[in-house]
């Protein structure tokens, strides 16, 4: 059985969305259409690479904590309730 990380996952899918572009001053800028906010800029592809996840996780984990919307990915929707059985059953 193959194991899901459903956050990893999402985060892949989101990056694979993402848009570049090589400003006038050579330094670049990133962003995700799909998730408002989600923005970066750095002065190497890379690194706009790098900072641009780092965005998109710490932005990921706050909606979360504040129950905030997130845009359906794939078919990956985290805005659902956890299914889980009661505690009672344990």
């Amino acid at each position: 059985m193959a194991v899901k990380f459903i956050l990893s996952e999402y985060i892949a899918l989101a990056r694979a969305q993402a848009v570049f572009d090589n400003l006038e001053d050579g330094t670049f800028a990133g962003r995700i259409p799909s998730c408002p906010g989600v923005i970066a800029f750095a002065v190497t592809l890379q690194e706009c690479e790098e900072e641009l996840r780092s965005t998109l996780e710490d932005w990921l984990l706050l909606g979360l904590k504040m129950g905030h919307p997130l845009p359906v990915i794939e078919n990956i929707n985290l805005n659902q309730e956890p299914a889980g059985e009661s505690l009672k059953a344990v």
